[in-house]
């Protein structure tokens, strides 16, 4: 084991990542050096970033948790230490049962291990993070919690009530990491789309967005999670019109029957989302919408299923992901609601939904071949350079894969490419200029 190294495990999500980046930036300005997600840990030092989102989720951390504490036991690393949501909602639970561990933190006071380490808690960091992505693209969170109490969801138990980080902050940290190099933004937050009402009640990310897209150097800002009630129908206009902000929106919409949709407490309908979808994709014409939806909610028929993968063939969604409903402790669903859709129903219907968006989006990329795509190169791997379009966040949504043979690309840099080949969810490209 290497002292002074410690390895840094995050689990679950991009604003998991933010945190961990965080972390890691005020570990290092105290002298000890981090590695991030190694395959290898060699660290005298681990740290565990843990979800708690789903049941899947809640046990991968549990199993990375036990995993290192054989190796704790093993002589393999001197100390343990975990945060994050998991923790921060089970943390008795935790502390009783998996003891290896030195101390476990939550979501919002991860920041004390720096002094537990025996290091000064060095403010001149705040703000600064070491991303650990590919130094041309970033996520910003630009805000914590959530005021939304849908009936299945244990985030706001775990991360409270919204609150919006201030606008200059967020200004402040975008222009410092384009100093650094880095030109594209994946905006992150529970509720994208509620920034601001904390502040004064009106929505700002539409101001927001634009003020971020004019700083110099900033080439693509990129949007996720918003919220499809009290929609800022502003921020539309800032997608179409400003060439630096992606015609793309993330937007996780759950459900479409109005008997599901009021189950899960989404304070929307089923017509206002139709509504949602056509004037969005009117107002910005090209867009790719992203969503995730969930099947075997208690008291799904097959009535709201079918009701469900008609919506989603109408919608053609161009990015789409789902999951099977799992009962969350202390949910309004898990304390109101019997979990009554068998298991092997729940994947039954989520197989469908798949096996129908896999055709849709097979139709969609195959609709891009012959056209000429703006293209960030992510990383080389194998015989190819591996980019992405405007249309395509990284780790979730398609990517084009460009010959190694043709000619060298430099990673982090934008070509010109004509797409000349697609698959379900893949492309194929060759380099037609470099665009900068």
């Amino acid at each position: 084991m290497k002292k002074n190294t410690i390895d840094i495990i995050t689990m679950g999500c991009s604003k998991n990542l933010v945190d961990s980046e965080s972390l890691m930036s005020k570990l290092m300005a105290c002298g000890y050096h981090c590695v991030h997600d190694s395959k290898r840990p060699q660290g005298e030092i681990a740290v565990i970033n843990t979800c708690g989102f789903i049941e899947d989720a809640k046990q991968e951390s549990i199993d990375t948790i036990l995993e290192f504490a054989r190796a704790k036991e093993e002589g393999r690393i001197r100390r343990l230490y975990v945060m994050g949501c998991l923790s921060q909602r089970y943390q008795k639970e935790l502390e009783a049962e998996i003891p290896q561990v030195d101390k476990f933190y939550g979501k919002f006071n991860f920041k004390e291990l720096v002094n537990d380490l025996g290091a000064a808690d060095t403010s001149v960091c705040d703000g600064i993070r070491h991303i650990t992505t590919p130094r041309h693209y970033a996520y910003i969170k630009i805000s914590e919690g959530c005021d939304r109490h849908c009936a299945y969801c244990a985030i706001p138990i775990m991360t409270g009530k919204h609150v919006s980080r201030p606008v200059e902050e967020i200004i402040d940290e975008i222009t410092q990491l384009v100093s650094a190099g880095t030109k594209e933004f994946q905006l992150i937050a529970q509720e994208l789309t509620y920034y601001g009402i904390d502040i004064d009640g009106q929505h700002h990310i539409a101001e927001l967005v634009t003020r971020i897209s004019e700083i110099k150097g900033v080439e693509w800002i990129r949007l996720h999670y918003a919220y499809p009630t009290h929609f800022p129908w502003e921020l539309l206009s800032v997608i179409r019109e400003r060439p630096n902000v992606c015609k793309y929106l993330d937007i996780a919409l759950q459900h479409i029957s109005d008997n599901m949709l009021s189950r899960m407490k989404r304070n929307v309908t089923r017509q206002e989302t139709f509504d949602l979808i056509t004037r969005i994709r009117k107002e910005v014409p090209g867009i790719h919408l992203r969503t995730t939806l969930m099947v075997g909610f208690p008291g799904e028929t097959e009535e709201d299923f079918n009701e469900l993968v008609e919506f989603v063939k109408w919608a053609r969604f161009e990015r789409m992901g789902a999951f099977a409903y799992s009962e969350e402790d202390d949910t309004y669903s898990a304390q109101n609601y019997k979990d009554d859709v068998p298991a092997e129903v729940k994947q039954q219907r989520l197989n469908k939904l798949m096996a129908v968006q896999q055709n849709i989006s097979a139709e969609i990329e195959a609709a891009k071949v012959g056209q000429i795509l703006r293209v960030i190169v992510d990383r080389k791997e194998g015989d190819y350079y591996i980019g992405r379009t405007e249309f395509c966040s990284p780790e979730v949504d398609p990517e084009v894969l460009i010959k190694a043979s043709e000619r060298n690309l430099k990673v982090g840099r934008f070509y010109n490419v004509k797409i000349t080949a697609s698959e379900e969810f893949d492309l194929y490209g060759s380099v037609i200029t470099h665009n900068k």
